[in-house]
């Protein structure tokens, strides 16, 4: 498993989200399928069908949270800065041309202000470990080949 860096606030809004899925989502879900089931023949009822797609979707972000949440390092980023970019990092990059602001690691760190890639991106991996200064490339998924100045790396709060 991946170990995904979390700041405090993004753990509590998480286990927040995890807490009322498995309160009251389940229940609201739960009521919507029995009054679905209520009104007869299950095969051509629609509303019996959504309702059991919603309960599928919240299940699975149910269990992605937990794992999430488990294999979590949550609290403040690590105290020596080696210079070099890692997860939960604020990158500043000159990306084909254009200077960009991104954050690497999971969406799940960021409160929206923030285009965030992942390590395992073509962007994210072709970043993850070089220093400030740096300059890679990446292949894009359409084949371009993208370069990348590394201006400046921070760790997000």
């Amino acid at each position: 498993m991946t170990q995904t860096w979390l700041t405090q606030e993004a753990a509590d809004r998480l286990r927040a989200e995890l807490t009322m899925l498995e309160s009251s989502g389940r229940k609201e879900v739960t009521a919507k399928i029995e009054a679905a089931r209520a009104e007869g023949d299950l095969k051509e009822n629609g509303g019996y069908h959504a309702a059991r797609d919603e309960q599928g979707k919240m299940e699975a972000r149910i269990r992605q949270l937990k794992q999430m949440l488990e294999n979590a390092h949550i609290g403040v980023p690590p105290a020596s800065d080696d210079g070099k970019v890692g997860a939960g990092m604020v990158v500043t990059a000159i990306i084909a041309g254009d200077e960009m602001k991104f954050l690497i690691g999971s969406r799940e760190i960021s409160s929206g202000d923030l285009d965030v890639y992942s390590e395992k991106s073509p962007l994210g991996s072709a970043v993850l470990n070089q220093e400030i200064g740096a300059k890679v490339s990446y292949t894009a998924p359409n084949g371009r080949q993208i370069s990348v100045e590394i201006l400046a790396a921070e760790f997000y709060s």
